[in-house]
């Protein structure tokens, strides 16, 4: 039981980030998946010409990559899809999805690639094999039955710019605009935002920028988690002198020091790099406070010098030019007292003002941001204040400046970029209309909030997921289980068994597919693909390893046999030529979006791809008014709809985290290196001040309930308690156990992105039951 004792649990790390925890944590894994012969060769072409692009996350990949262009997250998700490991038919044979549904996260997808496809027997609580032609005939009967606006396209992320564009078309020649996607958990805050502000849904920087930055905001991004491989360019613009400034509430090793695991000379010396240069540990929900706090110094600074003659600190010029609603910005900002901000931020004035200053002294400065900004009720707003601050200084436009939201899943931008969106007005309807032969469905569609409120209510009786553990990343865990399994249809297209699978609807259908870094043959003529990275680059990319088994098939094929199953030849769409050779698809990707895609064939195989339009790099606002927006927040609380009693001292903010081991919902260990805690996610980091005052000590175990909607109990844990360097009043724990606690409601206004970084709890005192014990020793044992 020495697994369990606290001091066991929880060891402050001590290190900077990379180095050789990050060496000795790939070695780790490769060993694990039994990847040792597969994994290495495939590392060595991932993100390169002529390989494939990472199965992670979606940061951009240089023209000129380095020998090993991937970080330990990168291996992380190679070794996992290339494991030895296989879960086929026998698999079943053993186990029920009621026994399945036991297992922990980490056990299910560790058990192997999914190898055939299978159909759910409700009659013996089991998958069972099925055949590619039946599944693709069975799951099209059932189409036809169910009335299009019944049925959601959901789709993960992770498919390339060729199935998710066939995705779109499937959809909406069906008859649904029904198509959400991991944006909308995410980012879609930004494509909101971003839209109003400077007439794009994307972020104006690329990797370029990197390198001509005089000074970084970091805001809500973990990146020594989250995205690794943006440590390189970090650390060469530290080396050249550049301020680092982070606004983050809880302290992350990624932003404080690193040592590149790529650096012989780094590695053996004890000399790292210090990352952040200011480092704010803002309150959760008080970023707008902070930057209204910062906007405030400057609109003093400004004021000064320009009575006293001296340059003036705003870009007057550009502000008169290239902008709009300054006046009403600069009322906003001045009728906050500093004594309210600095309450709301959880930051000092003189905290504010240094920062300021740094960025008044500095002539290109880029703002990098993550959902710590977004997934709030006025997520929108806190985008848009970034924005703002860039404005005042016109810091958007110019070489080496600009906005970076820093997305998650490797084709996350991409997808939408092709046509998976809700929203009809977002897609060409008229060119669909004229090369397809149907007309793109008027009735905007439902987002990932809508569709979960669709099932419970009943509403939504099919889903098809393209990928992903939906189940497992929506809020409201406890209340969308229970209502999943009266889904009239449940398709998933897949790598790996995960809880979503475990919970079907009356008819179900498991199908497994390529993983991004198998090879793609069709007819025995090898296929190609692109993706859309975080910058906005296109880049082609092609699997170089062989399939995990024979009887797998490619997101394209799988598309186009369902589309053949449920249509016919009710639209103009070559289904099976495009099936046969991607580049077609590609053409007809360019034929939709001639303005993004001409010339796509080849011109994304340059180096680093080819950079989508971005007008607002260039300075031209596609908004209503024709210039940038200064869009002034109408609160400083960032979660206005969970508003708490200010008496009521035993509710604290909760902002879900994910630790070093993991990816999205894919959990790797259970292990997070970086914030010392081995063994076990389950852990809530709290305030030393808050623990002792709740009459509580660090070690105890806690259950966790959501302190609003009383009449609705959400609850989760056991948790053990861990005093960490966070703000008083807030706490933090893993995504996604702690789903559960996110309100369906409570979610971005506009984007309905969940406010999963503000939900106001209790803790309770609780021990771990005999039950809880053993599968924490369990699950201890998996991963050593």
């Amino acid at each position: 039981m020495h697994l369990l004792h606290p001091q066991a649990r929880y060891r402050p790390y001590t290190h900077a980030s990379g180095g050789w925890g990050s060496a000795q944590s790939v070695m780790t894994i490769l060993w694990r998946e039994q990847a040792l012969q597969r994994a290495p060769l495939a590392l060595l072409r991932q993100n390169k010409p002529n390989g494939f692009a990472c199965v992670s996350c979606a940061w951009a990949k240089p023209g000129n990559p380095h020998a090993l262009e991937f970080c330990e997250n990168g291996a992380k998700a190679t070794a996992w899809e290339l494991t030895t490991y296989r879960t086929g038919p026998d698999f079943f044979e053993q186990h029920t999805l009621t026994e399945l549904r036991d297992w922990s996260d980490y056990a299910l997808e560790q058990h192997g690639r999914l190898t055939h496809p299978l159909r759910y027997d409700p009659a013996s609580d089991r998958y069972l094999p099925t055949r590619w032609a039946q599944a693709y005939h069975d799951i099209g009967a059932q189409l036809r039955q169910l009335s299009p606006n019944e049925v959601v396209f959901y789709a993960s992320g992770r498919a390339s710019l060729e199935a998710s564009f066939m995705y779109q078309l499937l959809a909406r020649a069906y008859g649904t605009n029904n198509l959400p996607d991991s944006s909308n958990m995410c980012h879609e805050s930004t494509s909101v935002g971003l839209q109003e502000s400077i007439g794009v849904p994307v972020g104006t920087v690329t990797l370029a920028d990197f390198e001509l930055t005089d000074c970084l905001f970091f805001f809500g991004q973990n990146v020594g988690s989250n995205s690794p491989r943006m440590l390189h360019p970090l650390q060469a613009a530290r080396k050249r002198g550049v301020p680092v400034i982070t606004f983050n509430p809880i302290r992350e090793r990624g932003l404080e020091r690193f040592v590149n695991p790529q650096s012989p000379g780094e590695m053996l010396g004890p000399q790292s790099t210090v990352i952040s240069t200011q480092y704010h540990q803002v309150a959760i929900g008080g970023d707008t406070a902070a930057v209204i706090g910062m906007a405030k110094h400057l609109l003093a600074m400004d004021q000064l010098a320009r009575a006293d003659g001296q340059p003036a600190v705003l870009d007057h010029d550009f502000i008169a030019e290239h902008t709009q609603g300054f006046e009403a910005f600069v009322a906003e900002v001045q009728r906050h007292p500093w004594a309210e901000l600095e309450r709301c931020s959880g930051l000092s004035r003189s905290a504010l003002e240094a920062a300021a200053t740094v960025y008044a002294r500095s002539q290109r400065v880029m703002v990098v941001y993550g959902m710590g900004m977004t997934q709030h009720r006025h997520g929108v707003e806190n985008v848009q204040m970034l924005v703002n601050l860039l404005l005042m200084r016109g810091n958007i436009g110019k070489p080496g400046a600009g906005i970076c939201p820093v997305r998650g899943h490797s084709n996350v931008q991409g997808q939408r970029t092709v046509g998976i969106t809700e929203d009809p007005a977002k897609v060409p309807g008229d060119k669909i209309e004229q090369l397809f032969g149907f007309k793109v469905p008027p009735l905007k569609g439902t987002s990932t909030v809508d569709a979960c409120a669709g099932v419970i209510e009943g509403s939504i009786k099919g889903f098809i997921g393209l990928g992903g553990n939906f189940l497992r990343a929506v809020p409201d865990t406890h209340r969308m289980e229970p209502a999943w399994s009266n889904l009239e249809l449940h398709v998933e297209v897949a790598t790996k068994l995960n809880r979503t699978h475990l919970v079907p609807g009356k008819r179900a259908w498991l199908l497994p597919c390529l993983g991004r870094i198998e090879m793609d043959r069709q007819d025995e003529v090898e296929q190609v693909y692109s993706t859309e990275d975080s910058t906005g680059c296109v880049h082609g990319w092609k699997g170089t390893s062989e399939p995990a088994g024979e009887h797998l098939r490619s997101e394209v094929a799988i598309i186009a046999g369902l589309a053949e199953a449920t249509l016919g030849d009710r639209v103009r769409i070559p289904w099976a030529a495009w099936r046969r050779d991607y580049a077609l698809i590609r053409a007809a990707i360019g034929e939709v979006y001639p303005q993004i895609f001409h010339d796509m064939e080849s011109r994304m195989w340059e180096p680093g791809g080819f950079h989508r339009p971005l007008p607002a790099s260039q300075r031209q606002w596609k908004t209503d008014s024709g210039k940038a927006q200064f869009i002034a927040p109408r609160s400083l609380n960032e979660d206005s709809d969970v508003e708490i009693d200010p008496t009521r001292r035993d509710v604290l903010q909760l902002m879900t985290i994910r630790s070093n081991d993991q990816f999205n919902t894919t959990v790797y260990g259970y292990d997070d290196r970086f914030r010392g805690v081995k063994g076990t996610r389950s852990v809530i980091f709290l305030n030393h001040s808050d623990v002792i005052r709740l009459g509580l000590a660090p070690g105890d175990w806690v259950t966790l309930r959501t302190a609003i909607e009383p009449e609705v109990r959400r609850q989760v844990g056991p948790f053990q308690i861990i005093a960490y360097d966070i703000p008083a009043g807030c706490a933090a724990a893993y995504y996604p156990e702690c789903n559960a606690l996110v309100p369906l409601w409570h979610h971005a206004e506009r984007s309905k992105v969940p406010a999963a970084k503000s939900v106001p709890i209790t803790l309770h005192a609780a021990l771990p039951s005999a039950a809880d014990r053993a599968h924490e020793l369990a699950r201890s044992d998996q991963v050593v």
